[in-house]
């Protein structure tokens, strides 16, 4: 298993099987949409979910986007990662 970088998206999985993903689809020139996570429930309470967002975050300010947070995982992530705030959008 191991995590995937697609357009708009972050998996974890096999390549056939999805165990784990975050959506990030771009709404408006240079901003995302981080509207979903995705954990099975063999993966929660493992850290999963952070990882996905961290991977995520990383992404977007290495490809100079900002986000905002549609998903509520990811709005809470991000107030406990306040050395990710210059991912964020302004609001």
């Amino acid at each position: 298993m191991e995590f995937h970088s697609l357009p708009g998206r972050i998996v974890y999985g096999d390549g056939t099987t999805e165990l784990a993903c975050v959506d990030f689809p771009q709404v408006e020139q240079g901003i995302v949409d981080i509207n979903h996570t995705f954990v099975d429930e063999s993966l929660r309470g493992q850290g999963m979910a952070g990882q996905l967002m961290q991977r995520c975050a990383d992404q977007l300010r290495k490809d100079g986007l900002r986000a905002k947070t549609g998903c509520s995982y990811a709005e809470k992530w991000f107030e406990k990662h306040p050395e990710y705030s210059d991912v964020l959008a302004e609001k």
